[in-house]
């Protein structure tokens, strides 16, 4: 895993009356685990896979209390779980990275919503939006609209985020409905503390069985006619059921202020940004004390009438502060107020931006634009725009004070085995002319940045063999799809091959076999070599892909680039139409390493021989080309000033950062670019028979340095 848990588990120990501290993630697990959950499962997508990570690494525990933990192998087989709460009084919870992740549940969550549930059935997202997100920019609220599923977005402090989670439960019991938690990656790692409650089993579980199912009950099922029943019942019975346990559990929250002609409503993950851009206007202080009264809407959806007409009453306007588009809540407070004939005016997308990330500057800019247009009897607008307009000044003085910052984008990890396929890809390329590149999501997708710049289009995790269905038949030369054995595993062996064999399709698919969800955190996957509970899971990607009828397939470790470049000209140039799969095999670079040094400080520890391979080049042969590069992007790769006054061009260089892959001179090589490159051997604890051969070594070096020396003269 990225992060080990073993430390932070003990907490979920913790009992009646203790003081729990931890993260805004292991809070949600302790609060699973007091709410009586009988199962949980998920995919994983940080910031929320640290949810089910905990969760693994907490099987002793979760054994006591009976919790059947499942690590899915997409989102849509995790919200099937949740069947399990249809019929039966048994609480479950799921977990994943939305909105990609809810795109892939949505079938099952569709079908979830229509019957409802008996069981409390809760839904963890981590709601990765804004600039500093990987994935498409949407929001979790369509979701919720268009099922009648509930949505609660905590306010990032621990006893409000364990509060939500076991009233979650009891909301979704109450409504027969089930209940969506975003969490924010704020709301993630935000620390704090609360007082634990004792660990419960559930009312049935793996310790207590229940007996049989039910009496049959077609109304259970999401299948006409009974379907047009549960729409109304969503309407008449549910919704009314949710808005009435919310306001009767106080699930949203008033921070009273005394500048009472105006007020905000916020969604509750975004109150502690609004609380500090009112802080560095002098109308808030740290401690969360305002002087303009907020009303947080830890419920975000459905919103409550009768709560946010009585915040709303008396006031002459409201700022409504809701990230992302469409603006669905402020809508929703205009219409609710005109309908119960109150004039406050709501404000919201008209001095806050209609997309993008609501961050500290942001809000600052809106707040005090809503101030200048209200202009509230008891606040000095003008010294609050004077002072907003100051601090916004600062940020572009700043930055010009250092200069333009060079472009950072995000890359490989040192040693990637991914890199050097892309540097194939290229050399290939370079040979055969450009061709099309399905882009996917995951590790891999760092290709389509500089230096490679290799992709024309990322359709979703396991997706882009398929997205190059229609590409193939319209180009000159075959398609290149590319996906991580993650995606394979994902949604890629179906939607990909499957369907590519049973239309007769043609391209090339490289599978990057580096045998873990890499991009989530090192989580085990069915081909990984390990599982959770030790053993191989026995799935294989190569024997899968044969008995689905694949026929070319070539496997190639991934840092022969040289016989990559030849298997992938073979693939593009084979006459045979039919689908060409290489399976590049490299473990990632991560997990080998986290390996091999605990493994080589056990043996340094004990005094046994350890070696470690650097390359390095000569500065005599290196010509500044720099190809090498251009063409693999290592970040261990860099230049340095040519020690021979003669020559002015930098040369190459590999800095300590190096883990021995040998990708640089491999490409070099390949390429019939450079001969600068060595490889080198590290060795300590040497054994006399080191000690001997490295006195050859040098004696039969310094012979050659005398001789050319001496030949110079």
């Amino acid at each position: 895993m990225e992060r080990s848990f073993k430390k932070e588990v003990q907490a979920l120990t913790l009992g009646d009356g203790e003081t729990f501290r931890g993260e805004g993630i292991l809070a949600v697990t302790k609060a699973l685990l007091q709410s009586g959950v009988s199962y949980v499962g998920g995919y994983q997508g940080a910031p929320v896979s640290h949810l089910l990570d905990v969760m693994v690494e907490a099987e002793d525990l979760l054994a006591d209390l009976g919790v059947h933990v499942e690590t899915c192998t997409n989102e849509a087989s995790a919200a099937a779980m949740l069947g399990a709460s249809i019929n039966y009084p048994l609480r479950g919870a799921v977990t994943w990275k939305s909105i990609v992740g809810t795109n892939v549940a949505a079938d099952a969550l569709s079908n979830l919503a229509s019957p409802g549930v008996v069981g409390g059935a809760l839904i963890v997202l981590g709601e990765d939006y804004g600039e500093g997100a990987s994935v498409i920019q949407e929001r979790s609220y369509a979701y919720a609209m268009k099922s009648s599923m509930w949505l609660l977005d905590p306010r990032p402090d621990l006893p409000t985020i364990v509060r939500c989670v076991e009233k979650g439960f009891e909301l979704s019991e109450a409504s027969h409905a089930p209940v969506m938690l975003e969490l924010r990656i704020r709301a993630c790692h935000v620390t704090g503390e609360f007082e634990a409650k004792n660990n419960r089993r559930g009312a049935y579980s793996g310790l207590n069985r229940l007996e049989g199912p039910p009496r049959f009950d077609y109304g259970r099922l999401a299948h006409p006619p009974v379907t047009f029943i549960h729409e109304r019942l969503k309407v008449e019975d549910r919704m009314p059921a949710a808005r009435r346990f919310t306001r009767e559990h106080k699930l949203n929250e008033i921070v009273p202020g005394d500048v009472d002609d105006i007020g905000i409503v916020v969604m509750g993950g975004l109150t502690n940004s609004v609380l500090r851009a009112l802080a560095r206007l002098d109308l808030a202080d740290m401690f969360g004390k305002t002087r303009i009264p907020i009303l947080v809407l830890n419920v975000v959806y459905p919103l409550v009438p009768e709560e946010v007409r009585e915040f709303c009453a008396g006031k002459r306007a409201v700022l409504v502060v809701e990230e992302g588009h469409p603006e669905y809540i402020e809508e929703a407070i205009n219409s609710d107020l005109r309908r119960a004939d109150i004039q406050t005016r709501v404000i919201g997308k008209d001095v806050l931006p209609k997309a993008g990330e609501y961050t500290s500057d942001v809000l600052l800019k809106g707040l005090s634009a809503f101030l200048s247009q209200t202009r509230p009897a008891r606040l000095d607008v003008e010294a609050i725009a004077d002072r907003a307009g100051k601090m916004l000044a600062h940020l572009p003085a700043a930055q010009a004070s250092v200069g333009t910052l060079p472009p950072r984008p995000p890359t490989f990890c040192t040693g990637c085995p991914e890199r050097p396929v892309f540097a194939a890809i290229k050399l290939m390329q370079r040979d055969l002319g450009p061709t099309h590149i399905s882009a996917d999501i995951g590790c891999h997708a760092f290709a389509t940045l500089a230096p490679f710049s290799l992709g024309n289009s990322i359709l979703g995790y396991g997706m882009s063999l398929a997205s190059a269905a229609a590409v193939g038949p319209n180009m000159s030369r075959r398609p290149i799809a590319v996906m991580g054995d993650g995606g394979f595993w994902h949604n890629g062996l179906i939607t990909g091959v499957a369907s590519n064999l049973f239309n007769k399709g043609d391209g090339v698919l490289i599978v990057m076999q580096n045998g873990y969800t890499s991009a989530t955190g090192l989580q085990f996957m069915p081909s990984s070599k390990a599982s959770r509970s030790g053993p191989a899971p026995g799935m294989d990607i190569e024997s899968t892909l044969r008995s689905f009828g694949v026929t070319w397939m070539r496997k190639v470790r991934t840092y022969s680039v040289a016989r990559m470049v030849k298997t992938l000209k073979a693939a593009m140039q084979d006459p045979a139409r039919g689908l060409k799969v290489i399976v590049a095999d490299g473990e990632c670079q991560l997990a080998r390493q986290r390996r091999v040094r605990a493994d080589d400080a056990r043996k340094l520890a004990g005094g046994q021989r350890v070696v470690r391979t650097k390359y390095g080049v000569d500065d005599e042969i290196c010509t500044g080309d720099h190809s090498c590069i251009r063409l693999s992007g290592c970040p261990s790769l860099t230049v340095k000033p040519n020690p021979d006054p003669l020559r002015s061009d930098p040369v190459a260089s590999v800095i300590e950062s190096c883990v021995g892959c040998g990708l640089c001179g491999e490409v070099a090589h390949a390429a019939v670019l450079c001969p600068s490159f060595y490889r080198a051997e590290l060795i300590r604890n040497a054994t006399a028979w080191d000690l001997w051969l490295h006195r050859l070594r040098s004696g039969v070096i310094g012979w050659f340095s005398g001789r050319k020396q001496e030949a110079a003269a």
